[in-house]
């Protein structure tokens, strides 16, 4: 009889101390680049939509002030698809799927692409373009240094640049850890060869971004819902609550996902001329919720990572019709945008999840801190059909009331997952729910998809 293989033969070799010790290097600048692009983002929503208006005489936005910048968000992706390496990007209608590191030359598209998404109100988050270029410029390093490079190192050091550029985006290194690790569907011993350098690059990311924070004096873009009213205990009207929501969140996610999906081929075929159509209705939608709720249009667009803990702390400032509107135009907005545009689904799908729960923490039986935190978990299982990282960002984000509230959680978010999975709508060359790539056995896979999902 065969002896199986050590699964920690690798970890005794010179050749994995070298690994990590690339890690350790790779990390710090990678970290950096991806600190600079995100306050690049930043920089730009603010001029745009805060500091032009200004400068041209205006107190606030006029109401139409998005229309022509998302037109040109749309115009801008689009020249950028079209003409330069790649795609710019994975396809976000397609969820995190597995696919290949991208190629040096593919990489300013990746940036461009996200950056005009990001920049002009696109309703997209940042992590899967930081994903394809924090794994895209470490890739470089073995590619460079030796063009014959085996694909599994190739891939390995990918994924260690990836974990060191959304090393805090979610707010802490390990949610991002599993966030990749879902995306990837690596598992055994492959596991083992990866998450270590990506937890290594993840804990040095971390330390750069909190040393640029108090450095820099901008801040931090971590994900953080302070000031939550205390949750003690679930009881069984809020069980109850934990099944209506993981059903409400598979029909409203699968709907919008039919809707991104079933737009994107239609949008791919003149994309010179829909795109920037795309970007008109998503603007049209903010412009809608703000002159019907006393709120603002800008909560629509964006991807709600920076609207997201305010409208948590603000919630008893929305009555629940402007809840209910919220997440009718939002959700839409981000239909829209997943079938068009490129960037992440994470931070829509939990700001989504988070109005609905919010609007449904006015019924009787549902405190708002179990609503928050079913919505999110059950919108982003649909949405990004990894259960594990949705259970730990809808807990996680609540901190020391995330230990009581998990058990609702769980049960929303299996509820949403197994159903989303009957319910999702099959698109050719598009995974269904769940489905990913089989790692190998053992040894070093010819295909390991631990760059950008989908690129």
């Amino acid at each position: 009889m065969a002896t199986p293989p050590d699964p920690f033969a690798l970890l005794r070799t010179k050749r994995y101390v070298v690994l990590l010790a690339l890690a350790a290097v790779l990390g710090i600048p990678i970290s950096v680049v991806a600190y600079w692009f995100l306050e690049l983002v930043d920089w730009s929503q603010r001029e745009v939509f805060t500091n032009l208006p200004r400068a041209l005489g205006f107190a606030h936005a006029p109401v139409w002030w998005p229309l022509p910048w998302l037109a040109v968000a749309g115009a801008l992706v689009a020249l950028t698809v079209r003409f330069l390496p790649g795609t710019g990007g994975h396809r976000p209608a397609e969820g995190f799927k597995p696919g290949g590191t991208p190629e040096p030359s593919e990489l300013p598209g990746v940036a461009l692409a996200s950056l005009a998404t990001l920049a002009f109100g696109a309703v997209l988050g940042p992590e899967a373009p930081l994903i394809a270029i924090g794994g895209g410029l470490a890739a470089c390093v073995p590619r460079f240094a030796r063009r014959d490079s085996p694909a599994a190192t190739v891939a390995v050091v990918a994924a260690v640049g990836s974990f060191a550029a959304i090393s805090t985006l979610l707010g802490s290194p390990i949610l991002a850890a599993f966030l990749l690790m879902e995306a990837t569907g690596l598992g055994g011993p492959m596991l083992e060869m990866v998450l270590l350098p990506g937890l290594l690059a993840a804990g040095l990311g971390a330390l750069v971004f909190v040393g640029l924070d108090a450095w820099t004096g901008f801040g931090t873009f971590s994900l953080a819902l302070p000031n939550l009213p205390h949750f003690a205990r679930p009881d069984i009207a809020e069980f109850g609550w934990a099944l209506g929501i993981g059903v409400g969140a598979a029909l409203a996610g699968t709907a919008i996902r039919w809707l991104a999906l079933s737009l994107q081929p239609r949008v791919e075929r003149r994309m010179l001329l829909s795109t920037p159509v795309v970007g008109l209705a998503v603007a049209l939608l903010a412009i809608a919720f703000g002159q019907f709720s006393s709120h603002s249009a800008s909560e629509v667009l964006f991807s709600g990572q920076t609207a997201l803990p305010s409208l948590v702390a603000q919630s008893a400032t929305y009555s629940a019709a402007a809840l209910a509107l919220l997440f009718l135009c939002k959700g839409l907005a981000y239909a829209l945008s997943l079938s068009a545009f490129r960037g992440g689904p994470v931070f829509p799908s939990m700001f989504v999840g988070a109005a609905g729960g919010i609007a449904l923490s006015h019924l009787p039986g549902l405190p708002l801190v179990p609503g928050v935190a079913m919505g999110i978990g059950a919108m982003c299982a649909v949405m990004l059909r990894f259960p594990i990282t949705s259970v730990m960002l809808a807990t996680l984000l609540l901190a020391v009331d995330g230990l009581a509230v998990m058990p609702l959680v769980i049960v929303a978010v299996v509820v949403a997952y197994v159903l989303s999975a009957r319910l999702s709508p099959t698109v050719p060359g598009v995974a269904s729910a769940g489905e990913t790539a089989a790692p190998a056995a053992s040894g070093a896979p010819a295909r390991v998809p631990v760059g950008a999902p989908g690129s």
